[in-house]
């Protein structure tokens, strides 16, 4: 496979040229500007961070990229999808309260902002892919399977399952609808916590395949002979009831993660800038983010999302950690230049796996040539 480029930008400025001029700037040398996007519905897929965690993009820069959209014909909006654990987006009325909270709206954004796979995580479209061993047909978000364009604004930072997320866990894990994350995270089908069964009857009636029934106590119960694994339960319980069963590896995991970024790429113009600021050890998903493990390194961006990952994680790898305290000082002493500092924050993470594979399934290249811009 071919080397491909990678652009980056460091966060120096200037009473002429601030971030957000710096971004544009990046973005347009980068090729953003060769996409066909003249009417073309572009999903701005972004993470609009769990109320209480300060990690997360600022919109300001999705504004910016929201007007630079525009600029090139298109008609942009801001997505992401429901979570499959509870928190405040884990339904689309209490996800767009927390964005708007995060400060994510049409006004302070310049464009709309939707929820990919709808009210209650339930609608997807399933999205055949070739090369695929574990998930041959992704469940991902009916408002991005719709769009003809997407492209991706990553915060990149550590995550406790993945090793760190970047752009292809922002965009496989992101545009997975609930359903989908059921497939994503778990080796087995759901289960029922009885105890948290208030018995609503709402999986048994939604149940596409009659799975799931009542039993005598008015408690859930799946009958796994018909059961296919597709997360609807999970997806509709508001009580914790429907839960998943056993968390898969974190190899297992990366690899699903690039399944489904094909799926989201598929048959799509795309481009993708990644933020290595407040390299928060663990996901913007927590309702907290702590200490930042490095310094703020820089803005890269790249048509090639598997480059682009590569690229960041060799920067946080190169860069020093910093000697405040955070999860990473308080037990080394030393530096760690060059030292993989998102396997030691979660040792039992593999993230080169997922990289390996999304290269192996075709989706980009691991190989890249840096340019400063």
């Amino acid at each position: 496979m071919s080397t491909s480029k990678v652009y980056f930008s460091d966060l120096r400025t200037s009473p002429t040229s601030n971030l957000l001029d710096k971004m544009e700037r990046l973005l347009r040398r980068a090729g953003i500007g060769n996409l066909p996007l003249d009417g073309c519905f572009t999903a701005i897929k972004i993470h609009f961070g769990e109320p209480g965690n300060l990690a997360y993009i600022r919109p300001n820069y999705a504004a910016r990229m929201a007007t630079l959209l525009r600029s090139l014909g298109a008609k942009p909006f801001l997505t992401d999808c429901n979570t499959l654990y509870s928190g405040r987006r884990s339904n689309a009325v209490d996800h767009l309260e927390s964005a708007m909270e995060n400060g994510f709206n049409p006004l302070s954004a310049r464009c709309q902002v939707i929820i990919g796979d709808g009210l209650k995580g339930t609608d997807y479209r399933e999205v055949p892919i070739e090369g695929a061993e574990y998930c041959p047909a992704p469940k991902i978000g009916a408002a991005i399977v719709d769009a003809d364009a997407i492209i991706s604004m990553n915060h990149f930072k550590g995550h406790e399952q993945a090793g760190f997320g970047g752009a292809l866990k922002n965009l496989g894990m992101g545009c997975a609808s609930v359903g989908g994350k059921l497939e994503l995270h778990a080796s087995s089908q759901p289960k029922i916590v009885q105890e948290n069964c208030i018995g609503c009857n709402i999986c048994v009636k939604h149940c596409a395949h009659d799975a799931v029934h009542l039993n005598a106590g008015r408690r859930a119960e799946i009958d796994y002979t018909k059961c296919v694994g597709c997360g609807q339960c999970v997806a509709l319980c508001q009580h914790d009831a429907a839960v998943v069963n056993d968390w898969d590896t974190s190899e297992h995991l990366n690899y699903k993660i690039a399944e489904y970024t094909k799926a989201v790429l598929k048959d799509k113009p795309h481009f993708h800038i990644s933020f290595v600021m407040n390299v928060s050890p663990e996901c913007d998903c927590w309702n907290h983010n702590d200490a930042a493990i490095v310094p703020d390194l820089g803005m890269l961006a790249s048509a090639d999302p598997v480059a682009l990952d590569m690229a960041c994680a060799d920067l946080v790898m190169k860069a020093p950690i910093l000697h405040t305290d955070n999860v990473l000082s308080e037990h080394h002493h030393d530096d760690l230049c060059g030292q993989d500092k998102f396997h030691i924050v979660h040792p039992d993470t593999d993230w080169k796996a997922g990289l390996r594979h999304a290269q192996q399934i075709g989706i980009g290249s691991m190989d890249y040539e840096l340019i400063k811009v």
